[in-house]
């Protein structure tokens, strides 16, 4: 049986795919094409991870690709995608149980037609429940960490475990899962009974916030670099002369330069190429090191 017949045999055909453009699965729409992609359920993502670990066929794992720069040359071996499969969202009292693929802003939304306090800032961050917990995601004030209990993880030698949020070691964009390769399979939070008009108030103005700093209109990964200490990457940008400088289709928004933008027709290769001159440039007016926030994958 080959790979392919193999991963259908686990997670059912019809989620399967072969050579699937990765721009189809990024917010960057940028990326060439996964060898193998998978979209399993909760029962059969094990099945698929453990698959390719014994049989070392190369494995990425994605969320709602967000935060990912995808080489133009694709993605060799199986890309498992947790996503709509895996978008389950349950409440009980004052705690939200939210799977994997679910998205951050669904999981605020609910929150907040609950009257739930303590997820507003995640309501415009467009990522999975599993990846802002891999990387504590955080917006306007709030973290992950503020309100995340537990994770419910596949580790690397196939168990699945429940860890407490303080065995995450959650900080600034960081949690120890990547290094220990574990997969999140679902994530607890706690919340606080809240007001829903004031919540709703709060909700509104991080949207008006948004659209209004934010360039929405185009594919992007949101904020391309992590928040140098003592500096805001969006102001080292804009006072290095670089606002809506360009390389092939890829721009630094002119709305807020901490934004690298597809502006239209952007490869990858564009995209990584502004990343390197702006990090180049920077550093050598300013002597700041940039360090991106979005992941890089695959072959460039």
């Amino acid at each position: 049986m080959d790979i392919f017949d193999k991963l259908c045999s686990i997670a059912g055909e019809a989620n399967v795919l072969r050579d699937e453009p990765m721009s189809r699965h990024t917010t960057f729409r940028t990326g060439g094409p996964a060898e193998y992609l998978v979209s399993p359920d909760i029962d059969s993502l094990p099945g698929v991870i453990m698959f390719c670990r014994e049989q070392a066929i190369p494995l990425t794992v994605i969320g709602n690709g967000s935060n990912l720069l995808v080489g133009d040359k694709g993605i060799p071996g199986v890309v498992v995608e947790i996503g709509r499969m895996m978008g389950e969202i349950t409440l009980a009292d004052h705690k939200i149980t939210a799977q994997a693929g679910a998205l951050l802003s669904a999981v605020s939304a609910k929150a907040a037609a609950e009257g739930l306090t303590g997820l507003e800032f995640a309501s415009g961050i467009p990522g999975s429940v599993g990846g802002a917990v891999i990387m504590n995601a955080g917006a306007y004030g709030g973290e992950i960490k503020d309100t995340l209990i537990a994770a419910t993880v596949l580790t690397k030698d196939g168990q699945i475990v429940r860890l407490p949020a303080e065995e995450l070691e959650l900080s600034y964009r960081h949690s120890n899962l990547p290094e220990k390769e574990s997969v999140v399979l679902e994530a607890e939070f706690v919340l606080e009974e809240g007001d829903v008009d004031k919540i709703a108030d709060v909700l509104a103005e991080l949207k008006q916030k948004r659209t209004s700093k934010q360039p929405l209109e185009y594919p992007s990964a949101g904020s391309t670099f992590k928040r140098p200490e003592g500096h805001f990457a969006g102001k080292l940008i804009e006072d290095a002369g670089l606002k809506g400088y360009t390389i092939g289709g890829a721009q630094v928004s002119e709305k807020h330069c901490g934004f690298v933008i597809n502006k239209g027709g952007a490869t990858s290769a564009d995209v990584l190429a502004l990343i390197r001159l702006i990090q180049k440039t920077v550093e050598e007016q300013f002597g700041v090191p940039l360090e991106t926030e979005v992941r890089l994958l695959g072959e460039f």
